[in-house]
């Protein structure tokens, strides 16, 4: 894979956005969750039909739905696009390292979530101090 492509379709996304504040077709990110789903419906109908080139098409299009929704869902404050990324570099980094020091993927995710859940007690806590 070329990285220059992930960017080059990410700035596609972006003028799609621009886009998408002027249409009516639009709903922010209930569209683009909504239209993952009926994909990854295609997706299967793919697989099961051995058509590759369609498949391959079909996985562009899920792929294309889940970046418009990621920034959908940051326009409308729920995340932010970068740390998305890193949040799941350090996670499939961390739990692959895990696995190769003899740690269980079980064991590691469950590290994981305790952490998450100690960040999201302190995001709670800072939000009553406000």
């Amino acid at each position: 894979m070329n990285p220059k492509h992930l960017n080059k379709l990410l700035d596609v996304v972006r003028q799609k956005n621009l886009i998408d504040q002027d249409s009516e077709w639009s709903n922010g990110s209930e569209t683009y969750f909504r239209e993952i789903r009926l994909e990854l419906d295609e997706v299967q109908e793919e697989l099961d039909s051995d058509r590759n080139c369609y498949l391959e098409d079909e996985l562009g299009d899920v792929f294309w739905d889940y970046l418009n929704l990621l920034l959908a869902l940051e326009q409308e404050g729920k995340i932010s696009l970068s740390r998305v990324f890193e949040r799941s570099l350090a996670k499939y980094s961390e739990r692959i390292e895990g696995i190769q020091q003899g740690v269980s993927w079980s064991e590691v995710k469950q590290k994981q979530k305790q952490r998450l859940a100690e960040e999201q007690a302190i995001e709670d806590h800072k939000a009553e101090l406000i």
